[in-house]
């Protein structure tokens, strides 16, 4: 068995670092996190791969149709050219025409992020640039959301064919991961705020499911049921609940305020106390 020649290896190092600036670049993870050294060592060797992860990140196809904030952009492209610079070699055209290009893009109050699944595919999401904005913190992804969603794909055996309410489901990002992931039967989204309620449809129909408007909802079709549903933890009735009918229920970050843990305590008493005959709910 001949053993890899170099340049072998150097492509599958750049390829795996590549994989990982496209998948941190398009979820807009922290800049400062980004492997930077890795690809300053890469660019030491060959200064040129620099347009290769520019490929994969500001012009990737996902990117293009569904940018993250014009601000993460700047960003990125000024260290992505700062880390080009260093090297010495000739000004790349293509990089300073995306900067110029993101310079006036000009700023919006939505941006997106998308996670990439490890199929490849991505779970998209708009949302909101500010962290608190229209009175609520539940128009931005947070990282409790993401855990979940990884911890799901880990376990997705315990998701397939469930009936499962979220609470507090903010954009979608935990739901849409599972939906797409983890084939349950039914997955019942729900928030109480109006604003998140409209970005979390919005955010489902953007990554190719249909809304369901009854819970009930029985078709039997080989994709999951999702609907979206206004849930407040305080007023629900056991009525409301019985007719979700979930046999799993899940939530992530909703606890953050001491407020909040009496009304997420009554609304799973509710949930366990009104449970169908001979279902068990987790």
């Amino acid at each position: 068995r001949m053993e890899p020649s170099s340049d072998e290896v150097m492509d599958a190092v750049q390829a795996g670092l590549c994989d990982t600036f496209q998948r941190d670049f398009l979820c807009c993870r922290r800049i400062g996190s980004l492997p930077w050294k890795d690809l300053e060592h890469q660019l030491s060797i060959r200064p040129s791969f620099v347009l290769r992860i520019l490929e994969q990140t500001i012009n990737h196809p996902v990117s293009q149709k569904y940018p993250p904030s014009s601000q993460y952009r700047r960003l990125f492209l000024s260290e992505l050219i700062k880390k080009h610079e260093r090297t010495g070699a000739e000004p790349l055209d293509d990089i300073y025409t995306a900067f110029a290009e993101v310079l006036n893009s000009g700023d919006n109050t939505l941006c997106y992020k998308s996670y990439c699944l490890p199929t490849g595919d991505p779970v998209t999401l708009a949302e909101n640039v500010a962290i608190i904005s229209e009175g609520t913190t539940g128009l931005v992804t947070w990282e409790a959301a993401l855990f979940l969603a990884e911890w799901a794909i880990e376990n997705n055996g315990l998701f397939n064919n469930r009936t499962i309410l979220e609470l507090g489901s903010g954009i979608g990002l935990s739901g849409l991961v599972i939906c797409r992931s983890c084939s349950p039967r039914r997955y019942t989204f729900s928030d109480s705020h109006q604003k998140v309620l409209q970005q979390l449809k919005e955010n489902v129909l953007l990554n190719g499911f249909m809304l369901s408007e009854e819970p009930s909802d029985t078709r039997k079709t080989p994709t999951t049921i999702v609907s979206v549903t206004e849930l407040d933890w305080e007023s629900v009735t056991e009525q409301e609940l019985v007719a979700l009918d979930a046999d799993l229920v899940i939530a992530s970050d909703v606890v953050y305020d001491p407020d909040i843990l009496a009304s997420f305590s009554k609304v799973v008493k509710k949930l366990f106390c009104c449970t169908k005959a001979g279902n068990k709910l987790e």
